[in-house]
């Protein structure tokens, strides 16, 4: 069994990738790909992996759990969501790390799939509006507790990447750069899903409408379908220059409160952040999506 396990991070989705693969169960149904709603395993994963801090579960135990997971699916692939699986928004970040307790999980899911293929898919944002961003879900917090003693000039996320290489070597990585994913949508579900260079999924370009008027997505449609043999590149190429044209400027620009950091912080984060999507991209086992 193959486990396309997306593990956040944190604020890079909002439940979008959830709903756009329930719209396309069935077509991946039929191609042995499950797509179970995520309520029927949150929980029920969540409970699995604390209760390995009892003890090692039987084989039959691991095979109740894949197949309550499935339900009654025939499938050999099987896709998995969770912004919470390497803790919560509170966890997000600590003593100058991103999501500490990674390793750990990742630990955990192999002794709970010791015979599954797992890969891990992760969505990296901006530290600069990510720590906000963060802040503002983790309700009731301040962002000295949010930020857990790190200083956000030090956060690298391909230091957790390099992590998770390190403790699961077997499990390869995918990421993509949130602000990349309104060009890259279609890419993402596909990569999750195994499914082949243009494959027809619904909602590949269910991102693009949130951020470009209505009358920018018309032109663009007809474009699209005026272009069938579009590559994925030609696809990016001309949803970018549409987006010049038509983006709807509130919708690209998130409304956020920023902590009171200069200015000189906030540029200093996205070029570091440049930096760190380029050193992620040439790490061994890791496939980066980019725009």
């Amino acid at each position: 069994m193959k486990i396309a396990l997306h593990v956040g991070a944190h604020c890079t989705d909002e439940g979008r990738l959830a709903r756009t693969l329930a719209r396309n169960r069935d077509d991946l149904l039929a191609r042995r790909v499950s797509v179970p709603p995520p309520g029927n395993y949150k929980v029920l994963l969540r409970e699995a992996l604390h209760a390995l801090d009892r003890g090692e579960p039987s084989a039959e135990a691991k095979e109740v759990l894949l197949d309550t997971i499935l339900q009654a699916d025939e499938a050999d692939h099987v896709i998995l969501l969770n912004d919470n699986f390497f803790g919560t928004p509170r966890m997000a970040m600590k003593a100058g790390q991103f999501y500490p307790i990674a390793e750990q999980r990742l630990a955990d899911m192999r002794q709970l799939f010791p015979d599954c293929e797992i890969g891990i898919f992760l969505a990296i944002r901006d530290p600069g509006t990510f720590v906000p961003a963060v802040h503002a879900q983790a309700s009731g917090t301040t962002l000295d507790q949010v930020l857990n003693g790190t200083d956000p000039g030090t956060l690298r996320w391909s230091d957790l990447v390099r992590r998770m290489r390190q403790i699961a070597p077997d499990m390869p990585v995918t990421v993509w750069c949130n602000e990349d994913s309104p060009l890259i949508y279609g890419e993402i579900v596909r990569a999750m899903a195994g499914l082949e260079e243009g494959a027809k999924i619904k909602g590949a370009f269910d991102l693009l409408g949130e951020i470009m008027n209505p009358e920018g997505m018309k032109r663009f449609r007809a474009y699209f379908a005026a272009n069938p043999t579009m590559t994925e590149s030609q696809k990016r190429r001309a949803m970018a220059a549409f987006l010049d044209k038509y983006a709807i400027e509130d919708a690209v620009e998130e409304d956020l409160p920023l902590p009171p950091w200069p200015i000189d912080v906030f540029e200093y984060l996205t070029d570091a952040y440049e930096e760190d999507a380029e050193a992620i991209a040439a790490l061994d086992g890791v496939t980066m999506l980019t725009s």
